[in-house]
This record gives structure tokens, sequence and C-alpha cells, in this order.
């Protein structure tokens, strides 16, 4: 099937406003008020991966022999709607939004605060 034809496909060419690395909050589910930092950003699925929220327990068999084996928790993907940024000069939870800026007759889109206006 064509990618045009696919319903979910179209989802891989956006952009997302909220970035690995960034500081958010979550909002909405199990975890509402939780912060972290975002570990991976999944566009096409519009979910991202943060640090500390949504673990699940993975077990693993021991490599060698004499090793036991082992429980980890791992970050699940979280919904991108159930989480806002964190603004690193506000230091509140805030939506983003873009502007333009000139510099040296280039064009440069950045992501603003829209509680403060500031680029964050």
């Amino acid at each position: 099937m064509a990618w045009w034809l696919s319903p979910k496909s179209w989802f891989k060419f956006l952009e997302m406003k909220i970035v690995k690395g960034d500081k958010i909050l979550v909002i909405r589910g199990k975890y509402r008020g939780k912060g972290g930092t975002v570990l991976k950003s999944m566009p096409g699925e519009e979910r991202v991966v943060v640090e500390g929220i949504n673990l699940a327990k993975k077990h693993t068999k021991p490599k060698q022999s004499g090793e036991k084996g082992k429980i980890l928790e791992i970050p699940m993907p979280i919904v991108i709607s159930a989480v806002k940024l964190i603004c690193g000069k506000c230091k509140k939870a805030t939506r983003i939004g873009y502007q333009y800026i000139v510099e040296k007759d280039e064009k440069k889109k950045v992501r603003i605060c829209k509680k403060c206006g500031k680029e964050v």
C-alpha cells in the first residue's frame, strides 16, 4: 500500500513541538503532576518517552553461566497530548508557539513560551 493511502503514514512528516531533552510535566493519567526529561520523541506515533514515567518491568535471562536474571524497569512511550513543556525562563507548564526571527538575511524558526513570550 502506498504511503499516501495509509491514514496514519503522513504523521511521520509532522514536526513535534516537544523534542528530546525538553523538561515536561504530565498533565493527564496515572503519572499526573510528575515531571521528567524527554528521552525520545516519536513523531510518527505522536508519543514521547519520558525519564521515570510510565515504567514497565522487563525480565531478562542470564547471559553467562553463574549470572542471575534481572528485572529491569524501562520507560515506555506516552501520548504527546498528555504532557506540557516546562519553560526554562518562567518555570511554568506551558503551550508552545513558533516565531520567525530574522538575523543576517536569514529566517530562523524558534519555539516560544505562550505564557511569558520568551524563546524556549
